[in-house]
């Protein structure tokens, strides 16, 4: 007696069979098209909205590449029928994984560090910062306290408080008693809390009358002076298209090319380290990417593990040496905080190599921010 299986159409042809068959072929096909598609649009450079939201997950989608080329593979072996299709989407499968996961490769230890370790940091020359994206809605400030204290910062960066997230936040002040604080309701808000001194400390609105972010300096103990910008840019989403939050990028990389002295951007740029964008800024600022052989360090969604990519960071200048880099743990917001810890260290500039802009790089950032004006 014949046993069903491979390369029985007698089986294959059963009703139920064939129906299942069909619904589950067109499911593989549905989505190895979203995983080429959702591959491919990043590559077009416009700002609209349901092209740049294919930035955001890339491991997400050269995991579900990987998952149906296996699909593909085992099809291929069952079935007689199809197999030219099945090869051909395994090719182009294979391409899109190939890519996403060269562009996710600087994100790994297998990738050299841009940033270097600090050896032996002076304590007078370094510093602590979170930074920390509280969720306006949350209201869970006790445990923000516990986590955000338990670190013992000596600067704290505040995105998303309204007045009563500052109300909250002023336990801080008694460690941390220099201060910029700027709530909104409309979930830009933005709050500094600093044990240094602050110098030039203001609120600027770079490209949208309500998206603030905190520029300035302080002062070390040992007397170098670190320069800051604080930024959280509007995100993508339906509707809403990306050209404020490039154009923003663009400006805060403009301001920091060439300075001469420490320096640092964070926070909340509601973008991904490996998109364009970022990486654009990164040239033309010449800042460094602590990430960069460490680890992807997904801040959101805190929620939800399957649906995590890095949106929180913290660039700095050559002069700077990394000494400590992690994400905290959960404290009711959708975004896990960060800490990182740098160092003024004479030798970090002979160490390591800053982004460098090419003539191609400053065209594209006057593209940008010209299609933004004639807008």
């Amino acid at each position: 007696m014949t046993q069903p299986g491979a390369g029985d159409d007698t089986y294959e042809s059963r009703p139920g069979r064939r129906i299942l068959n069909t619904f589950l072929r067109l499911a593989q096909l549905l989505l190895a098209a979203f995983v080429v598609v959702g591959t491919a649009l990043p590559l077009v450079h416009e700002p609209h909205w349901w092209i740049r939201v294919f930035d955001f997950p890339r491991l997400q989608l050269a995991a579900l590449g990987a998952a149906l080329m296996v699909s593909f593979a085992w099809r291929f072996r069952r079935t007689v029928r199809m197999r030219r299709s099945n090869v051909a989407w395994l090719a182009v499968l294979g391409v899109a994984v190939v890519y996403q996961g060269w562009r996710l490769w600087p994100y790994t230890s297998l990738h050299p560090v841009q940033s270097v370790r600090a050896e032996a940091p002076d304590a007078s020359r370094s510093f602590r910062l979170v930074i920390s994206n509280v969720l306006m809605d949350n209201r869970d400030a006790p445990r923000w306290l516990a986590e955000v204290q338990g670190v013992a910062p000596d600067l704290v960066l505040m995105l998303e408080p309204d007045a009563w997230w500052l109300e909250q936040a002023q336990a801080l002040r008694a460690a941390l008693p220099y201060a910029v604080e700027h709530p909104l309701d409309n979930t830009f808000g933005i709050a500094l809390f600093s044990r240094f001194p602050l110098h030039g400390a203001v609120v600027r609105e770079l490209v949208e009358v309500g998206i603030p972010s905190i520029w300035g300096s302080f002062d070390l103990p040992s007397g170098d002076r670190v320069r800051f910008a604080f930024v959280h840019p509007r995100p993508p989403h339906i509707g809403q298209d990306t050209d404020e939050r490039d154009v923003e990028l663009v400006l805060v990389a403009r301001e920091f090319e060439g300075h001469p002295g420490p320096a640092v951007v964070a926070g909340d740029l509601n973008d991904v380290a490996w998109s364009d964008t970022t990486r654009l800024f990164q040239r033309l600022s010449g800042l460094l990417d602590p990430r960069i052989g460490r680890g992807l360090y997904a801040t959101y969604h805190a929620r939800y593990p399957f649906l995590r990519w890095p949106l929180d960071y913290a660039f700095h200048s050559e002069h700077l040496a990394l000494v400590e880099l992690c994400r905290l743990d959960p404290s009711g917001s959708d975004h896990f905080g960060v800490l990182v810890e740098l160092a003024v260290a004479p030798m970090a500039p002979q160490q390591q190599d800053e982004p460098d802009a090419d003539p191609s790089d400053h065209a594209r950032a006057q593209e940008i921010l010209e299609e933004e004006r004639d807008e």
